[in-house]
C-alpha cells in the first residue's frame, strides 16, 4: 500500500484544528441512559467476556475476579466504544467514513467494526505504534496513515485529514459515545459479580474509567472506583490532584497502552467525582503481573491490562483483604517482541532470575567448583561471564558474574547465604 503523507504537527501552528465534541471549555459528562442505550446497541456485535475468580486470590488473600476484555476480537475493550460510536453515525457520515488517531487498540478497534459496518476508516499511527498493530489494521482493510513522532502529533494530523476529506474525527479516549460504549462493561460486571466491593480500571485517557464509573456507581454506590496507571504516565493522577485536565510527561512505560500525556476532558468531567482512588504502580509490578497472568491464568495480557495485578503484587490493596476486587484486563495486545523481555523482567522483579558477583581465585577448577556450590541447593546458571582486567583485588583474582534462575525470593536469599560462606565478596542484583 502506498504511505499517504500529510502535513506534520509543525505545518499545523498556524491554524487551530479543533475536536468539537472534546471541548476543554464545554466539557460533556456522560449520563447512565447513555451507557445503557449503548448496551443496547452493540451486544450483538462485542463479546460478552467472561469474569471468573483468579487463581491468584489465595496468593494476595482477595477475592480477585478478572475481566478478561482482551477476549475481544481484536484483543481489547475498545471495540465497546467503537462499535457504539460508529453505529451512532447518521447516513451522510457513514458514507465519508470517520478518522481517528491512535498506537494501535483503538486503531484496531475502529478498523474491524468499520470493516463490519461497511463505513471507509483512516488511522493515524505515529511512527512508534508496533508494527504488528499497523499491520493488523492494514489487513482489516483501513486505511493506515503511520506518520507523527508521538501520538499529539498523529492527533493533528488526524484533525487534519477529517477536515481536508470532509470525514469525521473519533477520539478513541474521550468522545462521548466511546466513553458510553466503554461503560457496558461495568454492567456486565454487576451481573458477573453483583457483590463486588471495588473494580479496578486502567486509566489512560480515560475513557474507560470514566464510562465504568457511572455504570457502577448508578447501580451499586458502594463499589469503589480505583484507578490504575504506570509511575511513568500518571496523567489522571496528576489531573486528580490539580482537579482539572493537566498536561504530563509520558516516559517509556511496559502499560503503553496507558501512555497519554493529556487525558480526555470528557473522561475527566465524568469521571472526576466518581473516582474513589487513584493508585500509581511500579514498571517492576507491572512485568511481574505480566508473568503472573500467564503462569497462573494463562493469559498473555498487555501492560496496561496487568496494571491491576501489579497494584495488588505492591501491596495497595491490601485493605481489601476478605472482600471482592475485580481487575479488568483491559487488552492482551502486547507487542511480541517485547514479551520476552517483558516476562525476564518480571522473573527478575520476583527474584526467580537473580544476577550474582563473586571474586574468586584465578586457578584451575575456580569456576567449577564456584558452578558446582550454586548446582548442590537446586539452583540453575543461566549464563556465565568473567573478568580479569577491572578486579580490584590481587592479579591471581577473577570476577564472575553468574545470571542463576531460583524457585522464589527465599531461594535467592539462600543461595546468596551459601555463597557468602565460601566467598569474601558476593554481590546480588
Amino acid at each position: 500500500m502506498e504511505e499517504l503523507m500529510y502535513r506534520t504537527a509543525e505545518a499545523d501552528d498556524d491554524e487551530e484544528l479543533l475536536d468539537p465534541f472534546c471541548d476543554p471549555d464545554k466539557p460533556v459528562a456522560i449520563k447512565f441512559s447513555d451507557v445503557k442505550h449503548a448496551e443496547e446497541l452493540i451486544k450483538s456485535g462485542i463479546v460478552r467476556t467472561p469474569c471468573n475468580k483468579s487463581r491468584l486470590s489465595d496468593d494476595f488473600g482477595i477475592n480477585l475476579f478478572l475481566k478478561m476484555e482482551f477476549q475481544q476480537f481484536t484483543g481489547s475493550f475498545k471495540e465497546r466504544g467503537a462499535r457504539y460510536t460508529m453505529l451512532m453515525l447518521d447516513e451522510a457520515t457513514r458514507k465519508k467514513g470517520i478518522v481517528s488517531a491512535s498506537l494501535g487498540n483503538h486503531a484496531q478497534a475502529v478498523s474491524y467494526h468499520g470493516l463490519l459496518l461497511n463505513i471507509p476508516v483512516t488511522v493515524v499511527m505515529p511512527v512508534v505504534a508496533p508494527i504488528m498493530k499497523i499491520s493488523k489494521c492494514r489487513d482489516l482493510k483501513a486505511t493506515v496513515v503511520v506518520q507523527g513522532k508521538d501520538m499529539a502529533e498523529a492527533k493533528k494530523i488526524a484533525l487534519r485529514i477529517a477536515k481536508t476529506n470532509g470525514s469525521l474525527y473519533i477520539n478513541g479516549y474521550d468522545h462521548p459515545h466511546v466513553l458510553a460504549g466503554q461503560g457496558t462493561a461495568g454492567l456486565e460486571i454487576l451481573e458477573q459479580v453483583p457483590n463486588v466491593d471495588a473494580v479496578v480500571i486502567p486509566a489512560g485517557g480515560g475513557g474507560l474509567i470514566a464510562g465504568v464509573a457511572v455504570a457502577l456507581k448508578e447501580l451499586k454506590p458502594s463499589c469503589k472506583i480505583i484507578g490504575v496507571e504506570s509511575e511513568n504516565c500518571p496523567g489522571f493522577s496528576e489531573s486528580v490532584k490539580a482537579g482539572k485536565p493537566t498536561l504530563v510527561q509520558v516516559k517509556a512505560t511496559l502499560a503503553d497502552g496507558l501512555a497519554v500525556p493529556f487525558i480526555g476532558v470528557n473522561s475527566f468531567k465524568t469521571a472526576f467525582p466518581l473516582i474513589d482512588k487513584m493508585l500509581v504502580v511500579k514498571e517492576q509490578n507491572i512485568a511481574s503481573g505480566i508473568l503472573r497472568l500467564i503462569e497462573t491464568q494463562k493469559c498473555i495480557v498487555e501492560g496496561a491490562g496487568a496494571s491491576g495485578l501489579a497494584a495488588v503484587i505492591g501491596g495497595q490493596l491490601d485493605e481489601y483483604k476478605g472482600k471482592n476486587v475485580v481487575l479488568i484486563l483491559s487488552g492482551g495486545n502486547i507487542d511480541t517482541s517485547i514479551l520476552g523481555r517483558c516476562m525476564e523482567r518480571g522473573l527478575a522483579a520476583d527474584q526467580r532470575l537473580v544476577k550474582i558477583i563473586v571474586t574468586i581465585s584465578d586457578r584451575p577448577a575456580g569456576i567449577a567448583e564456584l558452578t558446582k556450590l550454586i548446582a548442590s541447593i537446586g539452583v540453575s546458571i543461566k549464563d556465565v561471564f568473567h573478568s580479569r582486567a577491572w578486579v580490584t583485588q590481587d592479579v591471581f583474582s577473577v570476577q564472575v558474574t553468574v545470571i542463576c534462575e531460583t524457585q522464589d525470593a527465599k531461594h535467592a536469599e539462600e543461595l546468596k547465604s551459601v555463597l557468602q560462606k565460601t566467598y569474601k565478596k558476593v554481590e546480588m542484583k
